[in-house]
């Protein structure tokens, strides 16, 4: 997440598809009834509810840079089982628990630790094989809005 009015970053989170296919949303919020969470781990992040997470980050003040880099199977996997074993993150340390958890396996010695995401970021983006695009929505600055309004459409399609 980056502020459309400062360009300061304000979250960051990771899908890992592995196994199986989840978000790391270290000390993240996107919290629903029918979202199934586990320390930091949103489980089932299917197209669609991948497509939430998205749209429930960007709103008329902030917008979401979308990072995707390819990475082995077994890489994948390592991601999952060590964000699986790293339970809930404090708040304000998603780019530094999402830092770690990348410096953890293979393939990312390079990446610095940092509390800021847009550091993080610029980082990623020199990895050879990422692709970044951004989204931006108008929707009410209140996040929890675009949620409650988005959530049906994850029951629609169960």
């Amino acid at each position: 997440m980056i502020s459309n009015e400062s360009g300061s970053g304000a979250h960051t989170s990771l899908l890992i598809n592995a196994s199986q296919r989840v978000i790391w949303d270290p000390a993240g919020s996107f919290r629903a009834e029918q979202i199934v969470e586990r320390g930091d781990v949103v489980f089932g992040a299917s197209p669609l509810l991948e497509g939430v997470y998205t749209r429930f980050h960007a709103r008329k003040t902030y917008h979401v840079v979308v990072q995707r880099m390819p990475v082995s199977a077994d890489v994948a996997e390592e991601l999952l089982q060590r964000a699986l074993s790293l339970g809930n993150q404090k708040p304000g340390t998603c780019a530094l628990s999402t830092s770690k958890l990348l410096n953890s396996v293979q393939g990312f010695p390079d990446l610095p630790q940092t509390m800021f995401p847009n550091k993080l970021m610029e980082a990623f983006a020199e990895l050879p094989g990422v692709i970044t695009r951004r989204f931006y929505e108008t929707d009410d600055p209140d996040r929890f809005k675009a949620l409650a309004a988005l959530v049906p459409t994850l029951e629609t399609f169960e």
